[in-house]
């Protein structure tokens, strides 16, 4: 497994990823990724704003098996957000999420004081590793 910055040929790849991922917990519903406009074209999306990047993890043959962003947090200055980790249901449980929490969140460092990210209680396996890597939960 390789963590790379996304290309457009993977904009398709993560779009799918993300939905399954929604709907397998039903969470295909307005207010969640499911439905954000940039979902298709993420390469795009993440070019445009200053100091976000999106990555995505590839098997060995550059096959997309999962994802994870950060983007500056609306107009709170010095706070960023950690955006759209997803994992194919086959390769979860192997510690790939945290390996691209962490490639996010060192670039996260370089730019931002903190990190904010949303999340929902029915997704407990992240959010236990939420908690592992030291979020905290807010009010």
């Amino acid at each position: 497994m390789n963590i790379r910055e996304i290309q457009e040929k993977d904009n398709a790849a993560m779009e799918k990823i993300i939905k399954n991922s929604l709907e397998s917990f039903g969470l295909n519903i307005p207010g969640t990724a499911y439905f954000d406009p940039q979902l298709g074209n993420l390469t795009q999306y993440y070019k445009n704003l200053h100091h976000a990047k999106y990555w995505v993890l590839v098997d060995e043959r550059d096959h997309v098996v999962g994802g994870v962003g950060i983007a500056p947090f609306h107009n709170h200055k010095g706070v960023c957000e950690l955006q759209k980790l997803y994992l194919k249901p086959e390769v979860q449980g192997r510690g790939l999420s945290k390996k691209l929490m962490n490639v996010a969140l060192d670039f996260a460092k370089q730019h931002y004081s903190q990190c904010y990210l949303e999340t929902m209680k029915i997704l407990e396996k992240a959010n236990f590793l939420y908690e592992k890597l030291g979020f905290q939960k807010l009010d």
